[in-house]
């Protein structure tokens, strides 16, 4: 397994080791004993799965708000997702950077967020199947969105007429939510 470090602390690439032949691969996609060996000390405590039939199918940018925000590992299963981390957090030295990365089925890499970013994806192909562990529960009142757009963060999607939600077309821009994260 590698570790793959980006230009924000705690933002990371995990690069799973699969093993493979004649009929096909293997690998562990989570191993508490392993990410805690690389620093990913994450008590996930959620499975979540998203299906996107559409390419071009925009979600984000999303987050939870204390004291439900939620750090995520995310996988693409199927099909290829373009996947952005911004963070978000007050008084960071990388605030308002994003990162992003693409997720595959043939890459198989997965993409650890911390608490305290923003998070979304856009599809590169159709049947898109996301699945993602958290470390806090679903909570429908610290349920975010940000304008996928805002030009403060600045993220350049690499689509120009996304596939969008109407709670994703309606997001507000970050200095007009209530999302308050300290670094």
């Amino acid at each position: 397994m590698n570790l793959v470090k980006t230009d924000i602390d705690g933002l990371v690439i995990i690069e799973p080791d699969v093993f493979g032949d004649n009929r096909g691969w293997f690998y562990e996609s989570y191993s508490k004993k392993k990410y805690a060996e690389l620093g990913i000390n994450a008590d996930f405590v959620q499975d979540n799965r998203s299906y996107s039939a559409v390419k071009g199918t925009l979600r984000g940018l999303h987050c939870q708000t204390e004291p439900m925000a939620q750090a995520k590992l995310l996988t693409c299963t199927r099909g290829s997702i373009f996947d952005v981390a911004v963070d978000i957090r007050e008084g960071s030295p990388t605030y308002l950077k994003w990162v992003s990365v693409i997720l595959s089925e043939e890459n198989k890499k997965q993409f650890f967020i911390p608490r305290g970013f923003l998070h979304g994806f856009v599809t590169l192909t159709p049947d898109v199947e996301v699945l993602y562990k958290t470390d806090n529960y679903y909570s429908p009142e610290n349920d975010r969105s940000v304008c996928y757009r805002d030009e403060s963060i600045g993220v350049e999607w690499p689509c120009d007429e996304p596939v969008l939600s109407n709670k994703d077309s309606s997001a507000p821009l970050l200095k007009d939510s209530d999302i308050h994260f300290i670094y």
